[in-house]
C-alpha cells in the first residue's frame, strides 16, 4: 500500500471511503432509543460525520499520541479548557487575557500540537483560555448506506441483577435473581456505507498540515475499525478508499464529477446482501486533465 503520491500537503484531495457492518450497530441514535441511524424516507443507514471523526481521533491517539504534536484536543470525557490552559502555560499567558496577539499564539500553539485541531478545526473561543477559532483542512460527509437497511432489536437477558432491591420481595434466594432481567439490542444485519471527504490545501497552510498528518489520516481510514471493535458494532471494515488528487491547489475538477467515477451497486438485486461481495464497483477510468484516482483499498476488484 503506497501512500506516498497522496501525502503531499500542497495538493487537493476528493476521497471517498466505502465501509459495511455485519450484525451490528455502526452509529446509534439517541433520540430513537439507540437504533441506527435511518433517513426515514428512503430507509437508507447513516453515520454521522462525528462518529468518523471520532474513530480517526482515537486511532491517531493510540498509533500517534506518544508523538510531539500529535496529541487530541477533543478526548473522550475530555475537558476542552484544560487543553486550551496548557497553551497559555506554555505561552506565559494569564486566564484572563484575551488580546488579539494572544489569542492568535494560543491558536498556533493549539494547531502546532494537537492533531484534529489542524485536520478538522475547532471552535476555542470560550471566555477562559481563549484560543479563537480553527477552519480545519479535512471536512467529511455523513455517511450513507448504498441499499436500504432494516435496524433490529433483539431481546437479550442477563443473569445477574444490577442492585439487591431489584429482586422481588428483597430476598436473595429469589428465582428472580437467578432469572436476571431482560434488554434489548439494536444492529443491522449488514449495510455497506460511502462517505465523502474533502481535503484543501490552503486551510492547511495555515493550520499546519505536514505530510505526516495526511498519512495518520489515510492509515486511519482504513485501519481504525480494528482498534474500535465492541459487542455493539459487530463487524465492521474498510472496504474501499479511493483518492482524487489534483495537480493544483484549487482542484481541477469539481469533486462531485469525481465521485461519479465510482459507482458501487448490488450485483442481483433480487437476493439479500450480507456481504460487499454482493457489490461491484463500476469504475470510469477517464480522469480529467490534472487529477490522478488512486485506488488504495478496493475490494471490489
Amino acid at each position: 500500500m503506497n501512500l506516498n503520491p497522496i501525502i503531499d500537503p500542497n495538493k487537493r484531495y476528493d476521497f471517498m471511503l466505502v465501509f459495511d457492518v455485519m450484525d451490528g450497530n455502526p452509529n446509534g441514535d439517541p433520540d430513537a432509543g439507540n437504533l441506527p441511524r435511518i433517513d426515514p424516507e428512503t430507509m437508507q443507514g447513516i453515520v454521522t460525520d462525528v462518529a468518523i471523526k471520532r474513530k480517526i481521533r482515537d486511532y491517531i491517539y493510540l498509533t500517534r499520541g506518544h508523538l510531539e504534536g500529535f496529541d487530541i484536543y477533543v478526548k473522550h470525557r475530555g475537558i476542552l479548557t484544560n487543553e486550551q490552559k496548557k497553551a497559555y502555560e506554555e505561552l506565559g499567558k494569564q486566564e484572563g487575557d484575551s488580546s488579539p496577539a494572544t489569542v492568535k499564539d494560543a491558536r498556533q500553539w493549539m494547531c502546532e500540537h494537537y492533531f484534529d485541531t489542524r485536520m478538522f478545526g475547532a471552535v476555542m473561543s470560550t471566555k477562559k483560555f481563549n484560543a479563537g477559532q480553527v477552519r480545519g483542512a479535512v471536512q467529511l460527509t455523513f455517511a450513507r448506506s448504498v441499499d436500504p437497511i432494516f435496524p433490529s432489536e433483539s431481546s437479550i437477558t442477563r443473569v445477574a441483577l444490577t442492585n439487591a432491591d431489584d429482586i422481588k420481595g428483597g430476598d436473595v434466594a429469589d428465582e428472580e435473581a437467578r432469572a436476571g432481567q431482560m434488554g434489548r439490542k439494536a444492529h443491522v444485519p449488514y449495510g455497506l456505507y460511502i462517505a465523502y471527504g474533502f481535503y484543501t490545501p490552503s486551510f492547511a497552510t495555515q493550520t499546519g498540515v505536514g505530510e505526516e498528518d495526511l498519512k495518520g489520516l489515510w492509515e486511519a481510514l482504513i485501519n481504525m475499525w480494528d482498534l474500535d471493535h465492541s459487542a455493539a458494532r459487530g463487524r465492521m471494515a474498510c472496504r474501499g478508499l479511493y483518492v482524487f488528487a489534483h495537480e493544483s491547489r484549487l482542484g481541477n475538477a469539481p469533486s462531485s464529477q469525481l465521485f461519479e467515477k465510482v459507482d458501487i451497486q448490488r450485483i442481483d438485486k433480487g437476493t439479500v446482501a450480507r456481504s460487499y461481495k454482493n457489490y461491484q464497483a463500476i469504475f470510469d477510468e477517464g480522469m480529467p486533465e490534472g487529477v490522478a484516482m488512486h485506488k488504495i483499498i478496493s475490494s471490489f476488484e
